[in-house]
């Protein structure tokens, strides 16, 4: 949604996510970038080069920060220490808000680095949403958790992926970050029409969407971003706007990145469906049809006269509002009246008496 209390009640537009291969253009060219992504963990650091080119950054564009290893639905507890070292990067970004992945991907400490779908059952909801409060509660930003693409399904779920969704943020109280590429992906893995979800998530919690490409194999598809986005994601992309409004936008490239020239918005999609909530009509390239006079009427009309026309020059040069029986048509026009009202003016005994029947 545009500006809502999920996003800091910010509009952001169309962003890049920050990658090493667009950091000399970025510092040197000072692109026109309305925002750029970053990835929490990057920059999760004591010190050092990354975030002194951070800081470059920060000097000149908006940062959003997205993390990838919360993991949400893990059974284990929030890292305290990965919390910390969170909030302290939140403090020097400046991020209105913050992201990362309705999924798990940890056990007992030890981290798959992936991002693993979850079982869609209402404890899962519970737990997941219990530790989103908890991390909002602690960073001081709002929150909001993307989709992630699936490729396996437990028969222990409950719910659709949607339904899931819908159920964690509203017991969390935080946003979504509508990837509409992972909602592409997994309806083609799992058979079911990605309208279907789309249309049935709370789209007044949508913070921010994801858009970006895949790779199809034979029986499946991998969310890889690494390829062009495809039509069927550019329309599901429309879709979402109609039902959202104006939202946050970030075109996702994560292997073979092209230049930064090409990852911007109208190299990626050029019509106008990239921006449909800014969309303007062409520009006039030709003079406007003159006004076509309107022919004389033959039914009766009261004449138009000149207001100021027989005015005291006074008048005139004060830009006064003349009346129009004032002139000289207004008073042939109102001649007759003149004299009725004259004849009930004149006192009584000048008045002919009704002759006697």
């Amino acid at each position: 949604m545009p500006a809502n209390r999920f996003n800091g009640f910010t509009q952001y537009g169309i962003g890049i996510g920050l990658r090493i291969p667009h950091y000399d253009h970025i510092l040197s060219k000072k692109p026109v970038v309305d925002w750029f992504e970053i990835i929490s963990e990057n920059f999760m650091v004591d010190g050092g080069r990354p975030l002194r080119l951070l800081d470059r950054i920060l000097e000149h564009y908006r940062v959003v920060q997205h993390g990838v290893s919360m993991y949400f639905g893990s059974a284990e507890p929030l890292a305290r220490d990965h919390l910390r070292r969170l909030k302290a990067l939140v403090r020097r970004t400046g991020t209105p808000w913050l992201t990362d992945h309705l999924c798990w991907g940890s056990v007992d400490g030890t981290y798959t680095h992936d991002l693993l779908p979850m079982p869609y059952t209402f404890e899962a909801a519970k737990l997941t949403a219990r530790k989103i409060r908890e991390v909002r509660d602690f960073v001081e930003v709002p929150v909001a958790v993307e989709n992630v693409s699936s490729y396996a399904e437990y028969h222990v779920s409950e719910m659709t992926e949607w339904e899931f969704l819908s159920e964690v943020v509203e017991r969390a109280d935080c946003g979504i970050l509508l990837d509409v590429n992972n909602i592409y992906v997994s309806s083609v893995n799992h058979r079911f029409r990605p309208m279907d979800y789309l249309e049935n998530v709370p789209h007044e919690r949508v913070a921010q969407i994801h858009i970006a490409g895949h790779t199809r194999y034979r029986k499946y598809i991998l969310d890889t971003h690494d390829h062009p986005v495809i039509d069927p994601v550019w329309k599901l992309y429309e879709a979402a706007i109609r039902r959202c409004g104006p939202t946050a936008t970030l075109l996702e490239w994560d292997d073979r990145i092209p230049s930064l020239r090409k990852c911007t918005p109208r190299r990626s999609k050029p019509t106008a469906s990239w921006r449909p909530w800014r969309r303007r009509p062409p520009p006039l390239r030709c003079r406007p049809p003159r006004a076509i006079p309107r022919k004389a009427s033959s039914s009766l009309r009261e004449p138009r006269a000149d207001p100021a026309e027989n005015v005291p020059g006074g008048l005139r040069a004060a830009g006064a509002r003349v009346p129009h029986a004032e002139t000289r048509a207004g008073r042939r026009l109102h001649a007759p009246l003149r004299r009725l009202v004259h004849q009930t003016q004149r006192p009584a005994h000048l008045l002919r008496a009704p002759r006697a029947v």
